[in-house]
């Protein structure tokens, strides 16, 4: 990694603790506990988006689960669709686009962000009919 000091350049410095982070996004072979570690959530919410099918692992002879290289990426993008309301099955569907086991690229979360866009448009419009339909009419006089 290349780093700036005094207007040269020093090809030997250590990478920033966010280009450090960068490149530990995408490990494979992460157990139940460093995933639940990592992204600040509960090993028992790790089990459960694995037991439903939205972070594919493999199994140990031991029978534990190991994580490919996109899980962490795949725990954030249910986080945020969590967030804006998407349900169980919306949020499967939309992590079905991307590609199995390994790190998605960047125009597989272009293409992932865009569908999980268009949900939410659709569901704000459908907000605003309710609140149309609530709204007190105006007064004839």
């Amino acid at each position: 990694m290349a780093e700036t000091l005094g207007g040269q350049v020093n090809l030997n410095a250590s990478p920033r603790p966010r280009e450090r982070e960068a490149a530990e996004w995408h490990v494979s072979g992460l157990t139940v506990g460093q995933v639940a570690e990592r992204m600040g959530i509960a090993r028992s919410a790790v089990r459960w988006y694995a037991d439903q099918g939205l972070l594919p692992c493999e199994r140990t002879s031991d029978n534990q689960r190991r994580f490919f290289a996109d899980v962490l990426c795949r725990v954030a993008m249910i986080r945020a669709a969590q967030r804006v309301g998407l349900t169980l099955e919306e949020i499967r569907v939309a992590l079905a686009a991307l590609p199995p086991g390994g790190p998605p690229t960047r125009e597989d979360w272009d293409r992932l962000a865009e569908r999980l866009r268009a949900v939410i448009v659709e569901r704000v419009d459908q907000l605003m009919n309710m609140l149309d339909e609530f709204a007190p009419e105006a007064d004839p006089a």
